[in-house]
């Protein structure tokens, strides 16, 4: 059963905010604590453990099949070729190493060569993506060793599984329902895009995994701080002015820290930043407005906003920073020693440290070349096209021949390739209209946290339509493709008490449309996982010429 969102209940209760009935003297305070509770929270799950059992299977079973042979392909898959060197660099000197091209040392390593003096030489290598991902690869690569290609993607493939229950729990606290929140889980687990990312060393998965873990945290922390809002105002806190302050909101900083991390793994999480930010903020808002407190917008202004911006930016910052530490604490990383060689112009400019002179200088030639990029690539693609699944990127492809690894025919594929399963994408698109609506019109809080994700990973590479961008970015943002599928389901399940005939019905459209999804999913399995089949069979996997 799906939770009603609290705005709703507050119109059912008759007002949109508390009577002096109610909240009277006449009223005992459990009771003034039960009824806003309802009217800020909704109603809550009360199925706890299948809350958590549902979400956890679906994890075991994503975690099983993202680890299968995740070592198989035992040479660098699509960019690997940078992110899992720049680890193998990170965890020698701190920094980024350039590669010996001279010794062409992709060849070397898909070898089995590993020794860095044929892979690095001893320069500093430009690169324009921050440490915590490439971080993130290589502590698989200490743990295993580097000449493991199950090292090489342990990190990103345990991200991946642990976002899976990750938002099997987002999805509970959203919709209220265990069925949902398993859904959400299972859908997750047998997304292809999802799935092809959790098994390759790239850094965009990872993006996605602080992202959500940045969402799920707001989400808590939006539960804790109503549940609060509640008991000060039943308590007899004044809402004649601007509110009660709301102080001690560790989840709130626990989303500050993800969303650095986010950050320190590439840039475009600063998106995720500034509009979950945003989204927090009105979360606020809309709980003081339906708790009556008369100066509503000012309060949430001073009590929550400063507050929310000071402590979420300024500890992104810090984390962010911090990041970098390899960089800032050595002296052999690319621009290093750039202030040391360009001297302060200004007093201003003298009182900060050479080391912050020299990274700033590391983030305006990094940007410099993130907005000029622009060089043509066979499987670039415009942002239009990735919620539609138009041109999914190719990771991976050889061709055997008869006899050659297993192909008994005179032609075969091996491929890997980035396609997330349609039956969620598509939906999703279509969802969107509805969100909006939903959000908008009925101002279901629970379609905004589904927009707010969808704006912050996918709408700012409208922005940059003139760049080379892929469809495998789509990852940063697939958490809330599956959440908006998920939502349309919300509509469908309706309460018990609706009737059993129509109860029964949405369980089964929903859930027919979860074993359909995984029934594709299963159908492109070899395409996903490199598997040698008959070059006709992977014809009839690319349904579209841009597939190919």
């Amino acid at each position: 059963m799906s939770a009603t969102p609290p705005e709703t209940l507050g119109r059912q209760a008759g007002a949109s905010r508390p009577s002096a009935t109610v909240i009277g003297r006449d009223v005992d305070i459990a009771g003034r604590v039960d009824i806003l509770r309802r009217r800020l929270l909704g109603v809550r799950p009360s199925d706890r453990l299948l809350g958590w059992l549902g979400p956890l299977f679906a994890a075991l079973v994503g975690g099983v099949i993202r680890f299968w042979e995740l070592g198989r392909i035992n040479t660098l898959i699509f960019d690997e070729t940078y992110y899992v060197k720049q680890g193998y660099s990170m965890l020698l000197h701190g920094v980024e190493m350039r590669d010996n091209q001279v010794n062409k040392e992709n060849v070397l390593w898909n070898a089995g060569t590993f020794d860095p003096a044929k892979i690095f030489i001893n320069e500093a290598d430009f690169v324009v993506h921050p440490p915590v991902g490439k971080w993130v690869i290589a502590a698989g690569e200490y743990l295993f060793g580097i000449s493991d290609p199950f090292g090489w993607r342990f990190s990103v493939a345990l991200l991946g599984t642990l976002s899976i229950l990750m938002l099997g729990r987002a999805a509970l606290r959203l919709f209220g329902s265990a069925y949902l929140a398993t859904c959400a889980a299972v859908l997750l687990a047998f997304d292809g895009h999802h799935f092809t990312h959790s098994r390759t060393g790239l850094l965009d998965l990872i993006v996605m995994f602080f992202a959500l873990g940045a969402f799920c945290a707001l989400l808590v922390d939006r539960d804790h701080t109503r549940e609060r809002l509640a008991h000060k105002i039943a308590q007899g806190a004044p809402i004649t002015g601007t509110g009660p302050w709301l102080w001690g909101r560790p989840w709130r900083w626990v989303a500050a820290v993800s969303l650095g991390l986010c950050i320190g793994t590439k840039w475009s999480g600063l998106w995720f930043l500034a509009v979950f930010g945003l989204m927090t903020v009105a979360w606020d808002l809309g709980a003081r407005r339906t708790v009556g407190v008369r100066r509503w917008l000012s309060g949430t202004f001073v009590k929550d906003a400063v507050p929310a911006g000071i402590g979420m930016v300024g500890t992104a910052l810090v984390v962010y920073v911090a990041s970098w530490v390899g960089w800032l604490t050595g002296s052999t990383g690319w621009g290093r020693n750039w202030a040391a060689e360009n001297p302060a112009q200004t007093d201003l400019g003298g009182i900060v440290p050479d080391a912050l002179r020299a990274l700033w200088n590391y983030h305006q030639q990094a940007w410099n070349f993130h907005v000029g990029l622009n060089s043509g690539h066979p499987y670039a693609s415009n942002p239009w096209s990735w919620i539609i699944m138009g041109r999914p990127t190719s990771f991976y492809y050889e061709g055997p021949k008869l006899a050659e690894q297993g192909c008994a025919v005179d032609q075969c594929s091996k491929a890997i390739t980035n396609i997330g399963t349609v039956s969620i994408w598509w939906a999703a698109a279509a969802m969107i209209p509805v969100l909006l609506f939903c959000w908008a019109m009925r101002r279901d809080w629970r379609a905004g946290a589904v927009l707010a994700g969808l704006l912050a990973g996918w709408f700012p590479w409208f922005l940059f339509q003139e760049r080379t961008i892929y469809t495998f970015y789509a990852v940063a943002f697939v958490p809330w493709v599956v959440l908006a599928v998920v939502y349309g389901m919300s509509l469908m399940v309706v309460p018990r008490s609706a009737g059993p005939g129509r109860y029964r019905m949405g369980v089964l459209v929903t859930g027919g449309f979860v074993v359909l999804s995984v029934a594709l999913f299963v159908f492109w399995w070899p395409v996903l996982t490199a598997q040698v089949i008959p070059y006709p069979e992977w014809q009839w996997r690319m349904w579209f010429p841009s597939w190919v």
